[in-house]
């Protein structure tokens, strides 16, 4: 993976967290419907499974290349998840507590679920919210949902990679069975991204071939958002299965089939822009610009798990008074900067907390002998 294919990664990877934070900003009861358009055209979901695609390529890159055994993999993992959700869901039981006895009103509907904070705890830390198709919303953090997806693919993908034989498959199976239907719909969008390291990056293509992955998938997306194709495929999808509860039994999983399809336009997608990336003489120049990206990617993942309890908060906050464009500015400024702020606390400090974890069993050692 060439410098500059990982700074397009990066900066991929902002874009679909900052195009989550928008459709739900979009939200009527945050902004009046103003930038409903977002919501009609359902980028924020579009945007989860961009997510899912670079989740299983970055996985399938660092079991390859850096946790080669499957004690450094779950290390990894581990500690990248726990580095931003533990303070995360913190954050969100303390600005849902505050939010919803300064302003009850704003609080009160399907976005929040008022459960008691150790039930909240035990969910997060699990990551279990939305295995066994239970579907349960961590008080307003309704994002939360894909990090039980994730965390239920890095299991899965390790089991597969790290044990052999019969072995492999008698876990898999119940594993399969516990994370429930809804999780594995959407597996096939994270295993695009796996096939994309394992298979389509080892071969090169012409400029000409590159440059059509690399555009075609956006013009295909582009006149697939224009004819409404997602929402036909839903309803074919609610015909096959002959229920009018699909939404409530697949839950974030209802649209596997475009989801299936996107993955497989991301992937396309990212194979044509690896090979235009490579072979460039300023591979080894970090410009300023790419140092920006990389800040920004930085906080990605606490932008996209704090967000939504943060503008949930903010709106139960700012004046009814504030003109309609302040408080729109307000809200999201306010929103993005506590996110990024968060970040300096969460997902930044990851190097630190690996070092300092590593170290601990060293000093255990030491007080003991």
């Amino acid at each position: 993976m060439t410098p500059r294919f990982s700074i397009y990664l990066d900066a991929l990877r902002f874009m679909a967290a900052m195009i989550v934070v928008l459709s739900h900003f979009a939200y009527p009861r945050f902004t009046d419907g103003t930038y409903i358009w977002i919501r009609d055209l359902n980028l924020g979901s579009d945007a989860v499974i961009i997510f899912f695609v670079l989740s299983g390529f970055l996985i399938a890159y660092t079991a390859d290349k850096k946790d080669t055994t499957w004690q450094g993999y779950v290390f990894s993992r581990a500690t990248r998840l726990y580095s931003v959700v533990v303070p995360a869901i913190l954050l969100t039981i303390t600005l849902d507590y505050f939010g919803s006895r300064i302003a009850p009103s704003v609080y009160d509907g399907w976005w929040f679920n008022d459960i008691s904070p150790l039930t909240q705890i035990f969910y997060a830390l699990t990551f279990s919210n939305e295995w066994l198709g239970q579907g349960v919303r961590l008080g307003t953090n309704g994002p939360y949902w894909s990090l039980s997806y994730e965390a239920a693919y890095y299991i899965l993908f390790g089991v597969f990679t790290f044990i052999s034989g019969h072995k492999k498959w008698l876990a898999l199976l119940p594993l399969g069975i516990a994370f429930g239907p809804a999780v594995l719909l959407l597996l096939p969008s994270w295993l695009a991204g796996v096939y994309l390291y394992k298979n389509v990056l080892l071969k090169t293509y012409s400029k000409a071939i590159s440059w059509t992955l690399a555009l075609l998938p956006v013009a295909v997306y582009a006149a697939c958002l224009t004819i409404n194709l997602p929402h036909s495929l839903l309803v074919i999808t609610h015909a096959i299965f002959e229920t009018e509860k699909i939404n409530e039994t697949f839950r974030f999983s209802n649209e596997f089939v475009w989801n299936t399809l996107l993955s497989l336009l991301v992937a396309a997608h990212l194979t044509g822009v690896s090979n235009l990336c490579q072979n460039n003489s300023k591979d080894g120049q970090k410009t300023t610009f790419a140092r920006l990206i990389t800040l920004l990617a930085g906080a990605s993942f606490t932008l996209y798990v704090v967000h939504y309890p943060a503008l949930q908060f903010f709106d139960s906050v700012l004046p009814e008074t504030l003109p309609k464009h302040l408080h729109d500015f307000a809200l999201l400024s306010a929103t993005i900067i506590l996110c990024f702020a968060f970040a300096e606390v969460s997902e930044r400090r990851l190097k630190w907390l690996r070092k300092k974890i590593k170290r601990q069993p060293i000093r255990t050692c030491i007080r003991t002998s």
